[in-house]
Parts: C-alpha cells; sequence; structure tokens
C-alpha cells in the first residue's frame, strides 16, 4: 500500500519536524514517516536509543530545542508536553508551518488502513496490543504497529507492515483519541484517571462514548463486558458489538477451567456463544492477563485469524518491557519492573506476583504525578495488601509542579493504618541498600511506577552482584 501518495496529499508535505522526538509515540510515528519516504527531523533535550535508531535510518537529530531548528519544514509535529512559549513552536508559526499534535498525526496515518484497530482503556492498553500483535504476526496478516511499549517480536515500539491491518493504543488522556479513524475499538475498561485533564468519571465515560461512535456502522466495537462503565458507552451504538469477560454470563466470549503455574501464569479453555474453541495458554501472569488474552481473542477472531494461530500466538507472547519484566535473579531473588500506577493496577500486579512461587513480595512503589497521587489517597492506600513489605519513594513529578499538598510519606503512613508494612525512603541508593540487607532468598523484589523506579532494581542487582 502506498500510504505516502495519500497521506495529506492537498497538502504537499515531504519535510516533517518533530519536537520531542525521543518520546516512544513520536519516535515510532518518524519512524513510519522515514519508511514512506518522508524526509524527517526532530529534536529532544538528549540523545537516546531512539533518537539514535531514527538517525541511522536518515532522520535528522537535533539536541535541544532551537530556533534554528526550524527552517523549511512542511509540518511541525509535538506532544503535549510541548508548551507554547517552546522556540521551535515559537518559530513554526513565525513562519507559518502548520503546527499539529501527535494524535492528529497518529489518526491521519491510521486514515490510511482499511482496518485501523484501536485499544484503549485505563489499564491493560500496551498488553492487549502486544497481544493483538503477537497473533496478528503469527497469522502472517503483516499489520503495521504502534506500540506505548517496547516488544521483543516487533524489535521497538513500531512495525512497519504492508497490509491495511494498523495496530495502535488509543489513549485517552486529553481525549487524544477522538483524532483517530479506527474501524474497530477495544475498551477494555473505563476507571477515573489522569485527574489532571479529567473532571470526574462522568467526564471521562463521555470521552470514551465519543471515541466509540467513531467507529462506522460496518466497524466492531470489543468490549469488556464485566466492566460497567464501558458497558454504558457502548449502548445503543450503531456497529458491531462483541463482548467478552470473565463474569458476565451474557458476555460472548469467556475463559473457563482457569489453573495458574508456580509463575503465575494461566491455561484456560476459551468458550465463544458456550462452544468450547480450544485450551490458551498465557506466558505472562495474572487473572487480568486472562481478561485482557480475551479481548485480544475477540479481537483477532474478528479480524479472520484463526484459532490455532491465536492460541500460538498467545503463547509466544511473553510480555512488553516494563510490563512484570524481569530484570534478574541474583543470589536466588527474583527481581522484576511493573509499569503498574494507578491502584487497580498496583492490586492487580500484586496479585499476579502473590500466585508467583516465593517467599516474601517486596514491593518498591514510585507514585507517579502529584494530582493522581492525592486524588487517589485512599484507594492506594489499600492496594498493596498482597505485599509482605513495601517501600513508597519519592512521588515522579512528570509534567507537574509540587503543590506542596502531599507527599509519598503521606501514603506511606495510609498503608500503615490499614495494615500495610510500608516505610518512606527517598533516595533509590539508600533503597537498594536497604533490600541488600533485609532481602533474603527465594524473595521476589518487585519494583513498579511509570517513572524512573527500575533502577532501583538495577542498583540492588549491582550490589549484590559484586559481593
Amino acid at each position: 500500500m502506498n500510504n505516502k501518495s495519500n497521506f495529506l496529499e492537498s497538502e504537499k508535505i515531504n519535510n516533517v519536524h518533530f519536537i520531542g522526538i525521543g518520546g516512544s509515540s513520536m519516535s515510532g510515528l518518524a519512524e513510519i514517516l522515514l519508511s514512506q519516504g518522508y524526509f524527517v527531523s526532530g529534536s529532544d533535550i538528549k540523545a537516546s536509543k531512539a533518537t539514535q535508531k531514527l538517525e541511522s535510518k536518515g532522520a535528522r537529530i537535533f539536541i535541544g530545542h532551537s530556533l534554528e531548528n526550524i527552517t523549511n519544514q512542511d509540518l511541525v509535529v509535538y506532544t503535549v508536553a510541548v508548551k507554547e512559549d517552546n522556540a521551535e513552536m515559537i518559530r513554526a508559526r513565525q513562519l507559518n508551518i502548520p503546527v499539529i499534535d501527535r494524535a492528529e498525526l497518529l489518526g491521519l496515518l491510521m486514515k490510511k488502513y482499511s482496518f485501523g484497530i484501536a485499544i484503549a482503556g485505563t489499564h491493560g492498553k500496551t498488553t492487549t496490543t502486544s497481544m493483538i500483535t503477537a497473533i496478528m504476526l503469527k497469522a502472517d496478516t503483516d499489520p503495521t504497529v504502534h506500540i506505548g511499549g517496547e516488544l521483543d517480536c516487533i524489535g521497538g515500539n513500531t512495525r512497519i507492515g504492508e497490509s491495511d491491518f494498523f495496530i495502535t493504543e488509543a489513549c485517552e488522556y486529553y481525549g487524544s483519541f477522538l483524532k483517530f479513524y479506527p474501524f474497530m475499538d477495544v475498551v477494555l475498561n473505563i476507571e477515573l484517571d489522569h485527574v489532571d485533564y479529567f473532571r470526574d468519571l462522568a467526564h471521562i465515560k463521555s470521552t470514551f462514548e465519543q471515541f466509540v461512535s467513531l467507529v462506522p456502522s460496518a466497524g466492531y466495537i470489543v468490549a469488556c463486558a464485566d466492566d460497567e462503565s464501558t458497558l454504558s458507552v457502548i449502548k445503543d451504538k450503531n456497529c458491531n458489538i462483541i463482548t467478552y469477560g470473565l463474569k458476565n454470563p451474557a458476555a460472548i466470549w469467556t475463559a473457563k477451567n482457569i489453573h495458574y503455574n508456580d509463575m503465575g501464569c494461566s491455561s484456560f479453555d476459551v468458550y465463544k456463544e458456550g462452544e468450547r474453541l480450544g485450551t490458551v495458554s498465557l506466558s505472562v501472569p495474572g487473572r487480568h492477563n486472562v481478561s485482557n488474552s480475551l479481548a485480544a481473542i475477540a479481537a483477532c477472531h474478528t479480524c479472520g485469524c484463526s484459532i490455532d494461530d491465536i492460541i500460538s500466538g498467545l503463547l509466544t507472547f511473553g510480555g512488553s518491557h516494563k510490563r512484570f519484566e524481569l530484570k534478574g535473579l541474583v543470589d536466588d531473588i527474583k527481581v522484576i519492573d511493573d509499569y503498574a500506577h494507578h491502584p487497580s493496577e498496583v492490586r492487580a500486579t500484586l496479585g499476579a506476583a502473590k500466585n508467583t512461587g516465593h517467599k516474601k513480595l517486596w514491593c518498591v512503589f514510585q507514585p507517579h504525578t502529584y494530582t493522581r497521587t492525592k486524588a487517589f489517597l485512599e484507594m492506594f492506600s489499600n492496594s498493596f495488601s498482597d505485599a509482605d513489605n513495601i517501600i513508597i519513594t519519592d512521588i515522579y513529578a512528570a509534567r507537574e509542579k509540587d503543590p506542596g499538598d502531599i507527599h509519598s510519606s503521606i501514603l506511606a503512613e495510609k498503608i500503615r493504618q490499614h495494615g500495610g508494612n510500608a516505610i518512606y525512603i527517598s533516595d533509590f541508593q539508600d533503597i537498594a541498600r536497604y533490600l541488600d540487607k533485609n532481602a533474603e532468598p527465594g524473595d521476589l523484589i518487585l519494583t513498579m511506577g511509570a517513572g524512573d523506579i527500575v533502577r532501583v532494581g538495577e542498583m540492588f542487582i549491582n550490589i549484590r552482584g559484586n559481593k
């Protein structure tokens, strides 16, 4: 498929500049444009593997944002993290160069594929997108893939295919996914999150309702029947509705006879409308991943994948990076890192960890953003019950400034009030030393958060490994 001849043809765009090109989504979009023959340039505050990869493919990379980086480009793309006072944004507007955000570019790319599959939900987007990708690759559908995490089977976060299938995560933050053109929406769950943007649950549900309304009448919505908010937003939609679930008896797709091995990974019989189609074995742990896999099964079967390819594809999927990722084993102490940063995700991840073979479970948690920590303080305090020992470190600010009214020590105290064995330690090196002193052979250390908490596990492995 010749996407370049169709993509923004009326605008005669050949030269595209990305502000923040090293970001996981931005770098993937830049790679797709490079593959289609566009000249790509971009800037970021520091060099990274992503910028080096793009440079090796022909992109022109600038380290640092500067007026001089914007010259004769036809289009400038930015992320929500880039503000209007950014030097390159200012220069682009001075030169009357069109400026669009990342989500709009992703939507324009998706528009040129006949079968755009957008995976949305408060939790599980990356994992489910990865599962769908693994299945579609097994079925030789040759999809183009754009994912928020690193996936080994595609060698990163982007895959360039030649078919009409385009698979992508669909992020609800700032209503980004409302700029997409999906043929199929997969909706995993809907909870309040991103409270720096969404006012309340009603606001986020109305945004998801607009999202599923983007699906054409001939298209499909794959939806979790166990989630009341999801069911409410798909009600009376004028397209094909396919449901899945573990609890709702009305679900079209479901799983029965679920069993777990000593790594917490499940096997189950998969049913469609009461008919058993086969036995699925997963290589990722947790009951929540049984639900995620049902979403992937329903989506891929609808796209024409055989049940054999679905079963084989799911078995090969060992997880994406930062999703229950094994970082090392030292002195019979297992170190795992996970992206969980919402109370429901923390609870699900610790529940999965509980089913693995270990003695004590250590959880090192880095809260993500002040607004989320404050808004969900009570929920967080009840989310760590499956951990034997909990270490809370400083809040990862991301895009926010410290308001001065919330602190990680407050969260640690709240967890203790609910019976959890929680302490607060600020410095990563101090946490690694504490773990070195107290963790014993057979224990499991789980670092959790969407920031840079993975460094703690790496520090611990280094300390233990050099003894």
